[in-house]
């Protein structure tokens, strides 16, 4: 996923893109609100999310999330360190979809980019509801629950087809451990890792495609789209 970090300070922007770039993140970082606007441009290659820091050096963040908003759907999770429940009503009216607040955890900081770039594509998850994910030679019928490989149903656990459909919605996207054990699951990662771990080798197996579930070391795991 392509993500624009609006922040002024280059040793932060620095550390933040690193950190993003071992999860998969294609950064590219912008230093002020108006080089932000600039490389938003309908014409541009899209961006999955923008982080956007509020404390600019030419334009209040806010102002720049407006003017963001006036001419992109584009995701805005706003970062900064004003933590009062009024700024961050104002950044939300001003349509940020999400607002994190400084000093805050990097695990949490990428689970919320996930969680806003899934609810930015609402037509594909309506197209996929109705027509399925295809992914080579891979069918997988979300409303039915099916899973078939080069037209052959295989039978998988609820689990298993709900750990296939969240990686299948993203393919070439990092899902970290703990945000797929939350989101499969419904718990927290601590003695659920074994679980995850077994799902992914049963469906290497059943669906006979050991490299179609990639292990990102230290990270989790990402799906790795087959040739038609």
């Amino acid at each position: 996923m392509r993500l624009l970090l609006v922040e002024d300070d280059d040793h932060v922007a620095a550390a933040l893109s690193a950190v993003l770039a071992r999860h998969g993140f294609e950064v590219t970082h912008a230093r002020s609100g108006e080089e932000a606007l600039r490389k938003l441009v309908p014409e541009a290659d899209a961006f999955g999310v923008v982080l956007l820091d509020l404390g600019l050096p030419d334009q209040d963040g806010y102002e720049v999330c407006g003017k963001i908003r006036k001419r992109t759907a584009t995701p805005v999770i706003m970062v900064t360190a004003r933590a009062d429940v009024r700024s961050r009503i104002h950044g939300l009216n001003l349509g940020a979809d999400d607002y994190v607040v400084k000093p805050y955890d990097t695990g949490e900081l990428l689970a919320r980019i996930h969680a806003v770039s899934r609810r930015s594509v609402p037509d594909e998850t309506s197209a996929s509801a109705e027509d399925g994910l295809r992914l080579g030679s891979v069918r997988i019928e979300l409303p039915t629950r099916q899973v078939s490989v080069d037209g052959s149903v295989v039978q998988l656990t609820r689990k298993e087809f709900d750990l296939l459909a969240l990686l299948a919605q993203r393919p070439g996207v990092v899902f970290r451990r703990e945000q797929i054990i939350s989101e499969v699951w419904r718990t927290s990662w601590e003695g659920t890792g074994r679980t995850l771990e077994v799902h992914v080798a049963s469906l290497r197996s059943k669906l006979r495609m050991p490299a179609l579930i990639e292990t990102v070391r230290g990270v989790g795991y990402r799906l790795v789209a087959p040739a038609a």
